[in-house]
This record gives structure tokens, sequence and C-alpha cells, in this order.
């Protein structure tokens, strides 16, 4: 099938394109509501109609041409990709260039392709910055200087293992489990070498930079929208890692006998 004279591209590369768009939106943690505002304003600018529909692990499109009268329905699998709010961005502006008709069909697949393998945030940058965040939630707290050191610590080494766990592929539920466990026994040192006078500050915020705050708050704009299915399924992701967060706190402060 050939483009029309009103539709810029061909119908099947389009749904294609479409479906890989909308995974890739929400596998790095869009909300359903820019996911589907996002897919349909691109296909309105090729001249399409599109009904999307989100899953938890999935996305079906349901594609009609205006011109030729065909339908055309696709389902795409979320890719397992990080949270990432710089590939988000960018995909965003990729559909209002797209609907502006500043880029073709073509150039649109190359900045996708670009977008979607674009290297992550440097490691050691972000593994620095939030240290210095879930420090500054300490000292938010009250913590004293003393304990905004042991937190920065604790956070340093426990975000560094969780980056190393999650590059050797171990489960996210593990990941938490251990890195809180971690975090919160190099936490404790406030209490066991009496240093400080808000050693319970250390141990509490040690583990901050583990809050799923992501999922939470998409969990609840998926809600308000509409989309009930994803976002429960989110929700529950999120409160199974809390689960496994404050296990990994409780196992830690039981190992250093802290009551």
């Amino acid at each position: 099938m050939t483009s029309s004279k009103n539709n810029p591209v061909d119908v099947r590369d389009a749904y294609v394109f479409l479906a890989e768009y909308a995974a890739w939106l929400l596998g790095c943690g869009a909300t359903c509501i820019r996911i589907t505002k996002n897919v349909t304003r691109i296909a309105k600018a090729w001249n399409l109609k599109v009904e999307v529909t989100i899953m938890p692990g999935s996305v079906h499109l349901s594609v009609f041409d205006n011109d030729t009268k065909q339908s055309f329905f696709y389902l795409k699998r979320k890719p397992k990709t990080a949270i990432s709010f710089y590939k988000n961005t960018r995909l965003s502006e990729l559909s209002w260039a797209i609907s502006d008709a500043k880029v073709s069909f073509e150039e649109a697949c190359e900045r996708f392709d670009k977008i979607i393998t674009a290297p992550c945030t440097n490691k050691w940058l972000v593994l620095v910055l939030a240290s210095i965040a879930n420090m500054s939630f300490c000292r938010l707290f009250g913590g004293d200087p003393i304990a905004m050191l042991i937190v920065f610590l604790a956070t340093l080494a426990g975000f560094r293992l969780k980056q190393m766990m999650l590059e050797d592929g171990f489960d996210d539920r593990v990941v938490f489990f251990v890195c809180s466990f971690f975090s919160a026994v190099i936490g404790s040192a406030g209490y066991v070498f009496h240093l400080g006078t808000t050693p319970e500050l250390a141990v509490g915020t040690s583990v901050l930079y583990l809050v799923p705050g992501i999922p939470y708050i998409n969990s609840l704009s998926d809600m308000l929208d509409g989309h009930y299915l994803v976002s429960f399924s989110r929700f529950m992701g999120a409160a199974m890692l809390t689960f496994c967060l404050s296990c990994g706190l409780a196992a830690g402060m039981l190992l250093m006998n802290l009551k």
C-alpha cells in the first residue's frame, strides 16, 4: 500500500511507529493521558484515526485510515527500560514536531531511534546527586551534621549497590530489600558509635532514596483519568517495592539491635 495524497506515510509503517512510540512512553514512565494525547496528536497529523488501549505490560493500537477506510490492529509489549524523564520529554517534543509538520516520517523515525538509544545520565553524577539529596532530606527533618554525613555515606554505598545489582539483572524487589538493608546498617552508625544527637534520623532517612515516588504519582494520575487497571498495577508494583524497602530496613535495625 502506498501513501495517499492526503496521508504522507504508508499506514502500515505509521501504526508500527505509533505502537513502538506508545510502548516506549509507557516503559519510560509516562502517564496514560500523556501517551494517549501524544499518539493522537501524531495520528491526526498523518490523517489517521487511532484508539489506544493501554495495559500494564503492553499497548493495543487500533488505527483507521480516513483515506482508504481500512483499519488495522497492532499490539506492542512494553520494553524493559528504566524510568527516564529525558526520554519522556524528547518523545513528547517529537510528537509536537510531527504535528507541526516540522519533520518528515523518515526523519521522525531517525529521531525516535536516537531518543530510545540515547545513553543514560552519567551514573557517577546520579550517584553523587542522589546522596546529596538524601543528605538534604536528613537536614530537612532536623538532622545534625553527623547524621547528615552518615546518611550521605549510607546513600552513596546503597545507591551504588543498587546500580550494580540492576546492571547484573537482579529482580527489583531483591534489589530494594538488599539495598535498604545495606543502607540501614550503615545508617545505624550513629547509634553504634554514639555519634551525634539525632542518630534516629540517620537511620530513618538513609533509605529514602529507594521510595518509588514516581509510580505512586503516576498511579494517581492514571486513576483520575480513568485508567484503573494500569493505575492499580502501578500502585501495587510501588507498594511491593515499598514493602521490600521496609523489610530491608527492619532487618537492618534488627541486626544492629536497634530498639
